[in-house]
Parts: C-alpha cells; structure tokens; sequence
C-alpha cells in the first residue's frame, strides 16, 4: 500500500467520512465517487495533484501529510497544522531551540 493510500484511509476515518461522501465533498462525481475512493485507497490508482488537495481541504490535513512517510512527521504535520497562527511561531520557535548549533 502506498503512503498516500494509508494516509488518505486514515485521514478520512479520523473525520467519520465514507469513501463515497469524502469523493463527492472533493468534486469527484457521485456516480464514481466511492469506486475511485476505494481505488485510491488500496493504491490501484493516485489521484491527480488537484484532487489531492480538494480531499486534503475536505479531510482538513495539509497535503503534506497524506505524502509523509515517517508517522511521527505526519502527526508534527497534523498538530502544526491545527495551531493558531501563534501556536505555530511558538512551535517554530521551540523546535529550533531544539536544534545542535551548526
């Protein structure tokens, strides 16, 4: 399975979305809907990069999480981007305190 494929799968269980509502919330045709979810999810096919971000704004996620590899970088990703505007200069701010001097 692919990263995008797990991460498109629990993004749309972490909201309570059927494959065929979140398809339809991103502008993929009702008819089709629920068939391309479920083909984008078990990795048989990926979706343009259009579509990814209509369903990343729908799930609420940045794009960035559904291609991140390493799960502790996705879940980094998930609660920066939940923060305020404030919350995220003081996170930056935080993180790079963190870092070894170059």
């Amino acid at each position: 399975m692919s990263v995008l494929a797990k991460r498109l799968k629990e993004a749309r269980l972490r909201v309570g979305l059927s494959q065929e509502r979140l398809g339809v919330q991103a502008g993929i045709d009702e008819m089709s809907a629920s068939a391309r979810m479920n083909q984008y999810e078990r990795g048989k096919h990926t979706p343009d990069w259009l579509t990814v971000e209509r369903l990343a704004t729908v799930l609420g996620v940045p794009v960035a999480y559904l291609y991140a590899e390493d799960d502790d970088v996705a879940e980094l990703l998930l609660a920066f981007n939940a923060l305020t505007p404030a919350g995220r200069e003081a996170a930056l701010r935080a993180v790079k305190g963190m870092l070894p001097p170059l």
